[in-house]
C-alpha cells in the first residue's frame, strides 16, 4: 500500500462494530494520488495524499 511521502500518512486499523456490538477487523486507507512534483529542483513521480496536495505541501510539476 502506498504511503504519503509528506506526512507518513498511511493505512490505519480498527475495529468495526455493528449496530448488534459485533465487531470485526477494518482498515482505513488514504488517498494517495501518484503526482508528478518539483522535488531538489526537478519533476519527479511522488505518492501525495489528497490533503497534502490541497494544502500546498506539494509543489506540482506541469
Amino acid at each position: 500500500m502506498a504511503k504519503c511521502d509528506y506526512c507518513d500518512k498511511a493505512v490505519s486499523f480498527g475495529i468495526q462494530v455493528s449496530h448488534s456490538h459485533r465487531r470485526s477487523n477494518r482498515t482505513w486507507k488514504p488517498n494517495i494520488k501518484r503526482v508528478k512534483a518539483i522535488v531538489d529542483c526537478s519533476p519527479k513521480r511522488v505518492n501525495a495524499c489528497t490533503q497534502c496536495l490541497r494544502s500546498g505541501k506539494v509543489t506540482r510539476a506541469v
